[in-house]
């Protein structure tokens, strides 16, 4: 397999041709990118748009000695050429045409594709994450096709992601680039980081680019959060909801000077209201409070190439669950009441540092460093799991062309720091009982990533790195990706790539713990808990097709991936409702197929449709049990999203409608068959429906309220707690979560900006 991506990458380095290209920068007046700008040859049809960082390509021809650049509500510049050289050229508002007499046919989509890069990327925008009211990362992909939500546990709330058919510990979630959800955060990290900061997210489906490292094996996630040099003086938002949950997020900006900025993120939220919506003794959702505190500094200094961010982060989260009546301070570890509580820290600190050669704007080099400490103590009922966490990272790129701009490269040294403090006591279970599995990871890696990219009809991004790990051992890891647009609106992608990591058992599997289980591990001697590291490989291909349909844009989109595992750690939930048993699976005794056809269409102006079809085939051989479907993954769901929004009037007032509707078909569920009748699940969940919608109304460009509903059906899951009448008892388990435990939920909320 190494040797065909050796070939594979010799051959895109064919394509290296030394055609010249025109290439640039278009800003706004801000100096900020300027996305949709038309730019093309004086009088020709030869031409292009900048793409969402402002960046445009053209085929140098040296007849033509003039571009023209052209966008609604700036004046059409022509500057002369005599060279292939790189351009940034300022767009001038024009004065003379005032926008409120400008009508403009087409607005940016909130959720876009992109048609220019090599990978299958979707990006989130900002409008994007305001359709859900957006509370925290984990909640955001609700109206994505693309991202599956699911409830975890019947305790906590949380909520798990799964993009391709499997969950989010094999998908790569980086902060601006930098790994952030991973190790001890892997459950919960998500819910830590609130909406309101989030800029943009970056969804990429498959093996990922190299460069962030090679424990992606699903896709990459990567969320941009707001830059203080583009925030306004002061926000505001303020949230509440049916269960007695309350938010409260504030942003301060500060230009401090011509090239500093800085922004303090203020974040509060409670949930101070007991629930039990299905009468089972339980708490639905838990007791919670958390404060978040983010200070972020931005410098830049175009003219001299330099830009750097500094951020300084803590986070303190409380949670309690458990039954009703539970009291820490006098029910805690005593059979009075059954009680569960997570208590999280979290620091983070971290750097990036750029700079790009002024004479060469296509040739830069960044710094990238972070470090973080989480800590979590947790306890449920008897059992005890605490996880602490030190990590260092840092990751150096130069970024340059070969000849040209249609050849690029990236190049750069990575290194990570580990050190992990785990405790792990379970004493009712006769596998593993009290241990401690203290450990440290450390890497060093090398990587380099060549694209080819024509930006008319064809990109290819070949990409290696060579790691050392002290636990993973030495390792290749080969990336491949194509685009290749063979008519007018169609792009054909390919990927394929490898992907290699440490699976840690116990963070990645906390709904566990809820539970009478007794763990064992099945002991392999490898470096990894005694168990050998994952390694998959996976390949994709995707079309899509943008036309017109009844003079209004359409977009058609087929994917299908595959993820082939050659090493896979098992949580197997087959065996026996009373164990759940760690081990390794080898090579072709685990899969992931994944196969999705989305539609989007603009039926009105203002008024779009967002459909999908996912099908799903997640299969393991287990080692009591034989070839299984993974337990919580349907086989089917149907996604369809609707969105209206009224033409904005004078002074900022709008009207906005949101509405997302997702069947899931039927799950396999773990093993209950050998429990008391009155403990048992069927072979297969039933299938469901979900409905959510939201409605905003803007009272002018500052100020907006926001209703809405998830679940409206109020579609509840009828048995959530194995057990829940003797949770002491060796059939206790929380972990059967299917569907939603609580029920319809109703929120309201406010939104204030100083501009």
């Amino acid at each position: 397999m190494q040797k065909i991506f050796l070939m594979l990458f010799l051959l895109s380095a064919a394509f290296a041709q030394a055609q010249e290209t025109l290439s640039g920068k278009i800003l706004d007046e801000q100096k900020q990118p300027l996305p949709g700008a038309s730019v093309y040859w004086l009088n020709t049809s030869t031409g292009t748009s900048t793409d969402g960082d402002g960046l445009f390509e053209l085929p140098y021809k040296p007849e033509n000695k003039q571009i023209v650049i052209s966008y609604i509500g700036y004046r059409t510049d022509t500057l002369a050429v005599s060279s292939p050289a790189y351009i940034t050229h300022t767009m001038t508002p024009d004065k003379g045409r005032e926008l409120d007499v400008v009508e403009v046919n087409k607005t940016r989509s909130s959720l876009e594709r992109s048609h220019v890069e090599a990978a299958n990327v979707t990006n989130m925008g900002s409008k994007e994450l305001l359709k859900a009211a957006c509370c925290n990362i984990a909640e955001s992909f609700e109206t994505n096709p693309s991202v599956d939500v699911n409830f975890s546990d019947a305790l906590t709330g949380t909520r798990q992601i799964k993009m391709l058919g499997l969950t989010s510990p094999y998908l790569l979630i980086a902060e601006e680039n930098i790994p952030a959800v991973r190790g001890a955060s892997q459950a919960y990290g998500l819910s830590f980081v609130p909406g309101t900061w989030v800029e943009s997210i970056q969804i990429t489906k498959g093996a990922g680019p190299v460069i962030n490292g090679y424990e992606s094996i699903s896709g990459q996630i990567n969320y941009e959060l707001i830059k203080p040099a583009d925030d306004i003086p002061f926000f505001l938002n303020a949230y509440g909801a049916m269960g007695g949950r309350f938010e409260l997020n504030t942003h301060f900006n500060k230009k401090v000077s011509d090239k500093w900025s800085s922004s303090l993120f203020v974040h509060g939220n409670t949930r101070a209201f007991k629930n039990d919506m299905n009468d089972d003794g339980f708490l639905d959702n838990p007791l919670a409070k958390q404060i978040n505190v983010l200070n972020r500094w931005q410098y830049s200094d175009p003219d001299k190439g330099w830009v750097s961010f500094i951020n300084a982060r803590y986070m303190r989260d409380e949670k309690q669950t458990g039954e009703v009546d539970f009291d820490p301070d006098t029910d805690k570890f005593t059979t009075n009441q059954w009680g569960s509580e997570i208590d999280t820290d979290k620091l983070d600190l971290s750097a990036k540092l750029g700079y790009v050669f002024p004479d060469m704007p296509y040739q830069s080099i960044g710094l990238q460093t972070a470090y973080n400490w989480h800590r979590q103590d947790s306890y449920f009922g008897f059992n005890r799991y605490d996880i602490d966490q030190k990590s260092f990272y840092s990751n150096l790129i130069l970024n340059s062309i070969i000849n040209n701009t249609l050849n690029k490269f990236s190049a750069g040294l990575n290194f990570s720091y580990d050190k992990y403090k785990e405790f792990v006591a379970l004493p009712g279970t006769f596998g593993l009982t009290s241990r401690d599995f203290d450990r440290v990871d450390n890497s060093v890696g090398a990587f380099f990533e060549y694209t080819y990219d024509n930006t008319d009809d064809l990109t290819i991004a070949a990409g290696a790195r060579f790691d050392v790990h002290n636990r993973l051992g030495a390792f290749f890891t080969p990336r491949l990706h194509l685009r290749y647009n063979p008519w007018d609106r169609g792009v054909l992608r390919l990927s394929a790539g490898r992907g290699k990591r440490a699976a840690n058992i116990f963070a990645e599997n906390q709904q566990y713990f809820g539970s009478s289980r007794q763990f064992f591990i099945n002991n392999n001697n490898g470096n990894v808990y005694g168990l050998n590291p994952e390694i998959a490989w996976n390949y994709g291909i995707s079309f899509m097709q943008g036309f017109t349909l009844f003079n209004k844009n359409a977009e058609f989109v087929l994917d299908f991936y595959r993820t082939d595992f050659q090493e896979k750690v098992v949580a197997d939930v087959y065996a026996s409702p009373q164990h759940l048993v760690f081990y390794n699976v080898g090579s072709g005794s685990a899969y992931a197929n994944s196969f999705q056809a989305e539609l989007n269409y603009e039926i009105t102006r203002h008024f779009n449709i967002r459909t999908a079809y996912k099908y799903y085939d997640v299969a393991t051989d287990y080692l009591y049990t034989g070839n299984q479907q993974m337990p919580l993954q349907p086989k089917h769901r149907f996604f369809t999203n609707l969105a209206y929004e009224t033409h904005v009037h004078e002074g900022g007032k709008q009207w906005k409608f949101d509405f997302t509707y997702n069947w899931l078909g039927k799950q396999r569920l773990p093993y209950t068959g050998s429990n008391p009748v009155a403990d048992r699940m069927p072979e297969y969940s039933p299938s469901f429906s979900l409905m959510n919608a939201q409605i905003t109304r803007s009272f002018s460009s500052v100020f907006e309220v926001y209703v809405g509903g998830e679940n409206i059906g109020n579609y509840r899951q009828d048995k959530a707690i194995l057990g829940a009448d003797n949770p002491f008892g060796p059939n206790f388990d929380t972990s059967v979560i299917y569907a939603p435990v609580f029920g319809q939920m109703y929120y309201a909320g406010l939104r204030f900006k100083i501009k």
